[in-house]
């Protein structure tokens, strides 16, 4: 069954690979502040700034059966020289906006049969990482909020957070910048590799089907073993 697919921030790494399983099949709409890398794409975009814009105002299908919310961010800083204002920031991004948005989208997400919301964590929450203390803090309320929303709308819809390490995105690209960088990360994994964007889209696209239909108010993992294996 085709399903309207509402991608928030898809317009490159994890989200545009998502867009592009979820295009052959789906309807798939993506609220991006560009539109850049999808002119070959069967998708519909939107111009939407997430931290300013609000989802109300835009033409949107009566039923929505997916949503995957993509904006983060690494802000990888020792605790002493981040601002209060630096935390801020991250939890706008991360968390408050999206709880925006979920809220903006309710009426069209309770239309659908059993809608399908994804969000997105970091290992960082699980596994304590020095440098890590902004984006764990943003990260790890959406986990919380995440599993309450599960709790308070099933069967309604279904809720399931991904919590990856590091992936090759352009959000990345200073942590793996040249070959030293690169080995040194691979090596941090027991799966000897960091992940890629196509991963973690398989996953998101398998939350979005029917095929994790029995899923809701999970924290999953997608890190390589980082956050259970203890190999190095």
């Amino acid at each position: 069954m085709k399903k309207n697919i509402l991608l928030i921030g898809g317009s490159k790494g994890i989200g545009l690979e998502t867009a592009k399983i979820l295009a052959q099949d789906h309807h798939v709409i993506i609220a991006s502040r560009s539109s850049d890398n999808l002119s070959d794409l069967n998708v519909t975009h939107i111009t939407f700034d997430v931290t300013k814009d609000k989802i109300e105002d835009l033409e949107l299908p009566d039923v929505i059966d997916g949503l995957v919310y993509c904006p983060g961010s690494i802000n990888l800083k020792p605790f002493k020289m981040l601002k209060p204002e630096a935390f801020e920031e991250e939890l706008q991004l991360n968390f408050i906006s999206l709880v925006k948005v979920v809220q903006g989208l309710l009426p069209k997400l309770k239309n659908s049969d059993q809608a399908s919301l994804v969000f997105f964590s970091t290992v960082a929450v699980k596994v304590g990482m020095p440098f890590h203390t902004s984006v764990a803090a943003a990260k790890g309320a959406i986990e919380g909020f995440a599993k309450a929303l599960a709790a308070e709308y099933t069967p309604s819809f279904r809720v399931n957070v991904i919590a990856p390490s590091l992936t090759n995105t352009q959000l990345a690209e200073k942590l793996l910048s040249n070959e030293d960088k690169i080995k040194k990360m691979n090596e941090r994994h027991p799966l000897k590799r960091v992940g890629e964007a196509t991963d973690i889209a398989n996953l998101v696209t398998f939350l979005l089907s029917e095929k994790s239909s029995w899923m809701t108010g999970q924290i999953l993992g997608m890190d390589g073993g980082m956050s259970t294996l203890n190999v190095n």
